[in-house]
């Protein structure tokens, strides 16, 4: 059993490690391929970027309804892992641009999968063997932080930019043929095919974390856009842009491995609060024109934001929601934060961005992550009241 454990536990830790270098390999590269070699417009590239978060608005609930339904999570990732990469490779096949919006809309049907699948499998498999998720994620941005490293230096060599998308299909085939070694955690009772949403959308305190998660996980995600634009402003080179990237992405390691003995010591309200108050910090700060030491310093800031926020989060959803819909949950809760958080925060920040400038961008972010704040300190009064309720219960019950 401890031999099947430990082995489960390898599997998930290279699972993330694959499936974020994938990401990594792409994602912050994309654009500047899309402008370099594909010469298409910059409202082309923002049409091509802005998809994804669309995409998955619509189909991240879809996958989590689809997993309960099957009851076989690891077996849809493998697929879904597959198909992912596959897509991504469309792009070297094609030039036309409606044709490359047309892989772009693919991939990101498959992709939108990937992470909420393989965090509800994990976080239900450490929960039921009492295991930290926190030191299994950490993982994946140490893939994303390499990926950053390495794909940068090659798509300088004599490799080309093309490397992304060969990368990309690598390591999620990688990943692919790891999540057919994934403990399959399926629902306890068979669910119908809409009725986790139904039952979702009755429960206040989730659909108030849901704004939370609108509001805090968002900004952080759009940041990933700006970013680059920002310490560009503030003086960096292409390097050190991505030494920005590298030291924010990797900062989130260490917290995401503390995550779990800290929401033990204070709670996950209290942690969510203290993740929103690191990137109220860290915005307010980038609005004020920063030195670029500072902006270097500053970018650890991301772990206490991130690598608290995801561990508690994903957790919180696991107590608040019945234990058969919990893959609907966490599907929904990364179309809000991943999908149309991401999106609202990017937009809104690309009309910004042209009116006032990037450092009003930032503002805009801080005021957004302030009202998230707010709300979860409402929640937080929810959940006494709700514990309250429950102990008066449960007294009554034995009288």
């Amino acid at each position: 059993m401890e031999k099947q454990k430990h082995a489960n536990i390898i599997s998930l830790k290279v699972f993330y490690l694959f499936s974020f270098f994938s990401v990594g390999s792409l994602t912050p590269l994309l654009s500047v391929y899309l402008n370099n070699e594909a010469g298409l417009s910059g409202i082309e590239i923002g049409t091509i970027m802005s998809v994804g978060p669309i995409v998955m608005i619509v189909f991240q609930p879809f996958w989590g309804i689809v997993c309960d339904w099957s009851g076989k999570p690891a077996k849809i990732l493998a697929l879904t892992s597959f198909l992912a990469g596959l897509f991504g490779l469309g792009y070297l096949l094609f030039e036309p641009y409606f044709l490359l919006v047309s892989v772009a809309i693919a991939l990101a049907v498959f992709q939108s999968a990937i992470i909420p699948i393989s965090d509800s499998i994990t976080l239900q498999y450490t929960t039921r063997i009492k295991s930290n998720y926190g030191k299994i994620r950490l993982f994946g941005s140490l893939g994303y932080g390499l990926a950053v490293f390495v794909m940068g230096k090659l798509s300088e060599s004599v490799i080309g930019p093309s490397v992304i998308f060969y990368a990309f299909f690598f390591g999620l085939l990688i990943a692919a043929l790891l999540a057919l070694r994934l403990p399959e955690e399926p629902s306890r009772e068979k669910v119908k095919l809409f009725s986790g949403i139904k039952e979702l959308i009755t429960m206040k305190r989730f659909l108030i974390f849901l704004a939370i998660t609108f509001l805090l996980f968002g900004p952080n995600l759009a940041n990933n856009v700006y970013y680059g634009l920002f310490v560009e402003a503030r003086g960096g080179t292409y390097t050190g842009i991505g030494i920005a990237f590298l030291l924010a992405v990797l900062s989130e390691i260490p917290f995401m491995r503390m995550a779990g003995s800290w929401i033990h010591k204070m709670g996950l309200m209290p942690i969510t609060l203290l993740a929103g108050a690191a990137s109220l910090v860290r915005w307010s700060l980038y609005f004020t024109e920063p030195s670029l030491t500072t902006v270097y310093v500053t970018s650890i800031m991301q772990g206490f934001s991130l690598g608290l926020f995801i561990p508690a989060a994903l957790q919180y959803i696991r107590e608040v929601v019945p234990a058969h819909i919990t893959v609907t949950a966490i599907t929904l809760y990364s179309a809000i934060g991943n999908g149309l958080g991401n999106w609202f925060s990017t937009f809104s920040g690309g009309i910004i961005l042209d009116k006032s400038g990037i450092y009003a961008v930032y503002l805009f972010y801080a005021m957004l992550t302030l009202i998230g704040m707010l709300l979860t300190i409402w929640l937080m009064g929810l959940d006494k009241k709700q514990k309250v309720w429950g102990e008066n219960t449960y007294s009554r019950n034995l009288s």
